[in-house]
This record gives C-alpha cells, structure tokens and sequence, in this order.
C-alpha cells in the first residue's frame, strides 16, 4: 500500500475507508470488514453521526489482535457549530470518547464556515456565525494547540481554497498538513493541487468515484463519471473495474483517497485498485476526460441566508 509522508515521519496510507453516510448497524460491520481486508486508514467525522459504531469496530479489531493502533490512521472532522475558540477542545474529547481513542492521527477544520453551537445544518441566517464572529485564524489557533498537546498526531482542513490557506498563514504557528477536498478525472482541481503540493500540503481526495447519482435536489445534472466510455476501454485493458481505474489514477498522482462502501465486495475491489498500476497514455486519457464537475455542490453554505459564498469554499478558475 502507497502511503503519503509527512515531515516528522508520518505515514498515511493512500487508501482510506470513508464513512459518510454509512448507516447504524452497517459501519461496524463495514469498518471491521475493511479492516480484515487490509485498510489501515478510517476517514470519519463528527457530523456523520456514527463516531460510537466506528469506534466500536476499531476497539473489536485491535482486541481480536486483527491491528495495533498505531498500524491505523484515523482521521475525524470538527463540525461548523464548533469554530469558537472554547468548543475546539471539547469537540475532540467528544470523537475521541466515540472513536475510543487516546489520539487522532489527522484531525481536520471540517469547512471553512462557522455556525453557532448545536446547528447541523442551516436553515435560517441565525444559524450562522460571520467570519468577523469566528475568525478561521482564532479555529486554527486553536487546532494548533490539539496537535502540540498531543490529541492529535497532524492537523488540517477540509473543502478549504488556496486563498483561504493564505490567510491562514499570517497567524499560524503551524500550516495545515492534509486539505481534504472533492477529488476525481472530472474534478482534478489542478490549480488548488498544484499550490497544496507547493506548499508542503496533502491531497485527501473525497467522492474519489464521482457521485452515485444523477440528480440531487438543486443540484446540477452531471454525468456519472463511473459510466464514462473511456474509462470503460481503460478497464477492461486492465483487467479491472472502471472503480479500480479510477482509485489508481488518484493514488498514482499523490493524492489519498477515501471511497465510501459498506458493501464487502466493494470494499474489497477498491483495495485491489490501489494495488494496480496504470500506464502514461492511460494516466493521460484520464487527466483529460472532461468537465470540471462538482458533486459536492455546496449550497447549504451559501445563498440569501447565510453570509458566506461559493468563494469562501471552491477553488475559482479551476
């Protein structure tokens, strides 16, 4: 398994396990298969509500003698509703007391946008926080003093833009080691890769297989990027599923991937793709399919109620 190198000697495996809306009953059962098949990297967050079950099946794994904790790396998010300098640290003590760990290997600012304690999700404008009520710098802070107290190995961000990053630089102490971002052949983000790579900064790509859908609710209508043709003639010269292919086009240009299943076999084939190896004419077929399309479209965060914009999130001019 490739893994990414961080500089105190970190290593996080390329391949992680997702766990975004993996549902009661199932994730235990996903995460502990995962396990058995040979993941070693979990990617979690507080607002997927099912920390406890993760956790669980973590704790089974290590007493069954199937890992040693610090074989794995795990990574959690802290939620919108606990940007506040005060609700950082008991953020983290909470996904700890879920995940029943000492330590988090990567603990992430899960988007830079900010909502008053208890919100999930936003429905009216005071739901929110402004920028000037919850600085990103005072949050960061704050991550800051996590990682130096030993709560977590590295920190960084999620869904965060190459101009949100410069900002963070004029206070921090310490950058962001990981930018977890949407990341696939029909959304590269060359630009927002190419200044993470330049400053010494991770790639998790999220959605690394496109979306499972066609239409979501006001959302655009895309193309499924698993039933791309060319990834189809790609696949089948590999002897692979277009899944496969599509993992180890990511892993190949040095960015981590977490596709979400809780189906065995699924599990199973994707950690199988990151095993293959494709060659440059496929890589280059790859890197220019298309688009860009964005699955994750953003707009609860954003819009009439909310004081923020889409340029307070995406990359512009990808």
């Amino acid at each position: 398994m490739k893994s990414l190198l961080f500089q105190n000697g970190d290593q996080m495996p390329a391949l992680g396990l997702g766990t975004w809306k993996s549902k009661p009953n199932e994730v235990y059962e996903a995460v502990l298969h995962a396990i058995k098949v040979g993941y070693r990297h979990i990617d979690c967050a507080y607002v997927y509500k099912n920390e406890n079950e993760i956790g669980k099946a973590i704790s089974d794994a290590i007493s069954q003698g199937l890992v040693k904790r610090e074989e794995l790396w795990v990574t959690s998010k802290l939620w919108n509703d606990s940007h506040l300098p005060n609700d950082v640290l008991p953020a983290i003590k909470n996904t700890l007391n879920d995940l029943q760990l000492d330590y988090l290997d990567l603990y992430l600012v899960h988007w830079p946008i900010a909502l008053k304690k208890g919100v999930g999700m936003p429905a009216e404008p005071s739901d929110f926080l402004t920028k000037d009520e919850a600085p990103l710098s005072a949050t960061w802070a704050e991550m800051e003093k996590l990682q130096k107290n030993g709560l977590t190995r590295q920190i960084g961000v999620s869904n965060f833009n190459s101009a949100k990053i410069e900002a963070l630089k004029k206070t921090a102490s310490l950058m962001p080691t990981v930018n977890q971002i949407e990341f696939h052949p029909y959304l590269p983000q060359a630009k927002l890769k190419d200044y993470c790579d330049k400053n010494g900064i991770h790639i998790t790509g999220y959605g690394p297989l496109g979306a499972a859908y066609r239409v979501a609710a006001n959302e655009v209508d895309h193309p499924l990027l698993l039933e791309n043709k060319q990834l189809e003639i790609i696949a089948k010269n590999n002897s692979a599923s277009v899944a496969q292919v599509v993992l180890a086009w990511a892993i190949e240009k040095g960015v981590s991937v977490v596709p979400k299943s809780v189906n065995f076999q699924r599990i199973e084939e994707n950690f199988a793709g990151s095993k293959l190896v494709l060659n440059k004419e496929d890589m280059e077929t790859i890197d220019n399919l298309g688009g860009p399309y964005r699955y994750t479209h953003g707009g609860a965060w954003v819009g009439e109620i909310s004081p923020y914009d889409f340029s307070d999130i995406w990359e512009e001019n990808l």
